[in-house]
């Protein structure tokens, strides 16, 4: 009986039941502890292996996939098969007569491979367990039910254009969710159904690969690839799927620029000043980003100096402007040659250079209305001082460009000479003095001259012309301050009393040096030394002065040596004092008396003036306050309700109306003349 289980279970498509048979039921029975002799087994009555069900199989009724047998079971009806564990009951049922095991509905590996059921035959009649229960696994048999998919699909990918066959662009992937461990149902091959010949892909690694060569992204920019994967080894009756990879050829530099036309002509006015922007120029690169970005020059030509080229902020216009000032008199037209060069060159693409190109500029000067030039830049123009009205200065000239005929007026601009010192002939510019100038007064004219065509007052230009007025010796040499000092009575002879200074309006080229001489002879007091830089000492002679009460007044001359040599005569003030013996001074003659330190007489006039003033105005204060004093003492007195009155009479109480009249402190003015003298 054994065997035909075991063929049945093979014909199911497994090894559902390995049973080996059981012991006779006396056996079993002592083995309970029954009357009989106990025969002990060293061997168990079933083992279950596994049992295989084919996936997404389904029919009109339940399919039988397995059968469960027990050597107990004699056919007779007491056995029953009972089935636990995963499915049991919903998926998987079992006959409790036979122990046919039938599977209920389709199952899918994909959702779940296997299920762990519990066997177990009991008796019918008491549910004793004839057997203990076994495990098995109904395991669910892979169909090649899926077909391959894409996850991250679809792709995007760049590869540089010129780039060598076999070049690397990218690498897809597809899943398949069959069994990779039966049979070929997840084995996958890749292959291009659309974007040959331009590319290729590796039939087991999904690599994706550049097929020819030179792909130019200037021809064709982006290609759309179609790859499919198809498992079962890519043989007949495999499933298949497909995704796209979208291919960009990125950019580099393989093409040179190039002038779309070989000369460019532009036109500028004369009065177009330096930085004015010409014309624009372009070479052409189909190449993007840096790869496009060029480089501008003047290569050689007339207008090499005259004008300049650069780049704009794009790094793809030439921009031609004007470098130095232009003339239509002079020049009208200029020609020269531009090139323009890519900044970024690849060495692996120098074969397809070279990576510039020239072309010819001409540009034509345009004639303008143009002002008056002067003839100079700026004037410098001397005149010396002191000279009458009507003094020849100088001459302006300035020409008109465009009709170098026609006159032209001149004038001065009031602004710049405000004291009217200058004049100007409006015919032919000359400048002269219309009144004497003073170099100490003013030493340089800056004067703006404004020229104007005859026939377009609109037409005109400015000149700066400065006038320096040169110094003449007309100013004699004076003291640079007062001086006024003094001497000890006690001084030794010699002793040095004060330096004196000089000082000389004119300029150093005329009075170069000033000399100073004091009084000469056996009887002057004092002695003045020249100390030949503009300055002479003081000295006390070897004969002392006499001491008295008034100052000395002490000559002093001045002269230049100018030509013609110019002198002056000062007095220097020294007063005689009584000093200490550390030498400050102790008293002075009156006249100096409140001036040691050198104070002049009219500091000290001011001095007592000021303190006059103040004790005048104290004087005027201490009087207004007097005078309102005693105008309110004069108040206080007629104020007769301030005064106390006292008597002696005893009063009468309440009753007593007659003892004092009460109207006399009522009415003021009526008790004046009353006295009442107190006993």
């Amino acid at each position: 009986m054994w065997g035909l289980v075991r063929l049945l279970l093979a014909w199911l498509g497994g090894w559902g039941c390995m049973g080996r048979l059981a012991a006779p039921a006396r056996a079993w029975a002592g083995s309970r502890g029954g009357p009989g002799p106990a025969l002990l087994r060293t061997r168990r009555s079933w083992v279950w292996n596994q049992f295989f069900v084919i996936e997404e199989y389904a029919g009109p009724e339940p399919v039988l996939i397995g059968k469960l047998h027990s050597d107990v079971d004699r056919g007779e009806g007491r056995t029953k098969y009972l089935l636990t564990g995963e499915g049991a009951g919903t998926v998987f049922v079992i006959d409790e007569a036979t122990g046919n095991i039938h599977v209920t509905k389709s199952l899918d590996r994909e959702e779940k491979a296997q299920y762990v059921l519990l066997a177990q035959a009991v008796d019918r009649a008491s549910n004793r367990p004839l057997e203990p229960p076994s495990e098995f696994i109904i395991k669910v048999q892979d169909i090649n039910d899926n077909p391959p998919i894409f996850p991250l699909g679809p792709y995007h990918a760049t590869v540089p254009e010129m780039s060598n066959v076999g070049t690397s662009v990218i690498q897809v992937t597809a899943h398949d969710a069959d069994d990779p461990s039966y049979g070929n149902s997840a084995k996958l091959v890749y292959t291009v159904l659309d974007g040959l010949p331009f590319f290729s892909v590796d039939p087991q690694t999904g690599v994706v690969r550049t097929a020819i060569p030179n792909m130019d992204r200037e021809t064709q920019e982006e290609f759309l690839v179609v790859i499919q994967a198809k498992d079962m080894g890519g043989h007949m009756g495999g499933l298949s799927g497909s995704t796209t990879v979208t291919v960009t050829l990125s950019d580099v530099n393989d093409n040179p620029p190039k002038f779309p036309q070989s000369l460019y002509q532009f036109s500028v006015v004369e009065t177009a000043g330096p930085g004015t922007l010409v014309g624009r120029l372009r070479a052409q690169d189909p190449d993007l980003g840096d790869n496009a970005l060029m480089a501008y020059s003047i290569l050689d030509g007339e207008g090499a100096e005259v004008f300049s080229i650069s780049t704009d902020t794009q790094g793809r216009d030439g921009l031609l402007t004007v470098r130095k000032p232009l003339d239509f008199e002079t020049c009208r037209s200029y020609s020269f040659r531009v090139e323009a060069t890519n900044t970024l060159i690849d060495p692996a693409y120098l074969r397809r250079g070279p990576f510039k190109d020239v072309a010819s500029v001409r540009v034509a000067v345009q004639d303008a209305p143009e002002p008056p030039a002067f003839t100079q830049a700026a004037y410098h123009l001397v005149v010396p001082e002191n000279k009458s009205p009507g003094t020849l200065v100088g001459q302006v000239s300035a020409t008109d460009l465009d009709s170098p005929a026609s006159p032209i007026r001149y004038s001065i601009l009031p602004h710049s000479d405000l004291e009217r010192c200058f004049s100007i002939e409006p015919e032919d510019g000359t400048i002269r003095t219309a009144v004497s100038l003073d170099r100490e007064a003013h030493v340089w004219h800056n004067l703006t001259v404004l020229a104007t065509e005859l026939d377009s007052s609109a037409q005109a230009s400015r000149v700066q012309v400065a006038i320096q007025t040169l110094d003449e010796n007309d100013n004699a040499p004076q003291l640079a301050e007062p001086y006024d000092t003094f001497v000890c009575d006690s001084a030794a002879p010699g002793q040095l009393i004060q330096v004196i200074r000089a000082l000389d309006r004119d300029e150093a080229g005329n009075s170069s040096r000033v000399s100073l001489q004091g009084p000469v002879g056996p009887d002057a007091n004092f002695t003045v030394r020249d100390n030949r830089d503009g300055s002479a000492s003081l000295l006390l002679p070897s004969r002392p002065a006499l001491p008295r009460q008034a100052p000395y007044m002490v000559p002093i001359e001045l002269w230049d040596w100018g030509q013609p040599a110019l002198s002056s005569t000062a007095t220097v003030t020294v007063s005689m004092c009584r000093c200490r013996p550390d030498g400050s001074v102790a008293s002075c003659w009156p006249e100096a008396q409140l001036s040691p330190t050198g104070l002049s007489t009219g500091a000290l006039l001011a001095i007592i003036t000021c303190v006059g003033t103040l004790l005048a105005l104290v004087v005027l204060f201490v009087a207004l306050r007097r005078q309102k004093q005693e105008a309110l003492m004069v108040l206080e007195e007629e104020d007769v309700r301030e005064n106390i009155i006292t008597y002696d009479d005893e009063g009468g109480g309440e009753e007593d109306t007659e003892a004092f009249d009460i109207s006399a402190l009522q009415n003021p003015d009526g008790a004046v003349d009353l006295t009442i003298l107190i006993l």
